[in-house]
């Protein structure tokens, strides 16, 4: 019987051997920071804000020019024509501190869509390395505030050099 306890505790721990993780770390962050394309998604962002800045000073000018109106016809203005006016004018400005609100969200949205394509270039990578290497997990270092991963596990290199990318020298 001892044998038996013996030769199952054996099997057991065999087992929990084969089973065991390897874990390894990314900075996917800096990898896309190094991409040949950030350049173009950059541009695109800037070029993106742009046309946003240039939609809202739109509507600045207009909410401008409707109030000067109105301060300037008040006066020949029915009380109805002037409810709706200031209404119009109170829509406006509803308008502009809306986008305003809604600028950031926009911007957030477009920088996703350019980047997505070199996030899954990444992943690609990434995949390469996790099955050459045999990784069971491997986390980002650069979005989930890991308090420490010894450096040996840290793929980033290595994804890097299957992107064709170069690690700077410090």
């Amino acid at each position: 019987m001892k044998n038996v306890l013996v030769a199952l505790a054996i099997l057991i721990s065999s087992f929990s051997l084969q089973a065991q993780s390897k874990v390894g770390t990314i900075d996917a962050e800096f990898i896309l920071s190094q991409m040949p394309e950030i350049s173009s998604v950059e541009e695109g962002i800037k070029t993106y804000n742009n046309k946003l800045q240039e939609d809202l000073q739109t509507t600045i000018k207009k909410y401008e020019e409707m109030v000067a109106s109105y301060q300037t016809n008040s006066a020949t203005f029915t009380d109805e024509e002037k409810a709706a006016k200031e209404s119009e004018i109170i829509s406006v400005e509803n308008d502009i501190k809306n986008f305003r609100q809604k600028a950031s969200a926009l911007m957030q949205i477009r920088r996703n869509e350019l980047t997505q394509p070199l996030y899954m270039k990444m992943d690609a990578a990434m995949k390469t390395i996790i099955e050459k290497e045999k990784y069971t997990q491997v986390f980002n270092t650069s979005i989930n505030g890991m308090a420490y991963a010894d450096e040996k596990y840290d793929i980033t290199e290595a994804v890097m050099k299957n992107l064709g990318i170069e690690m700077p020298t410090e």
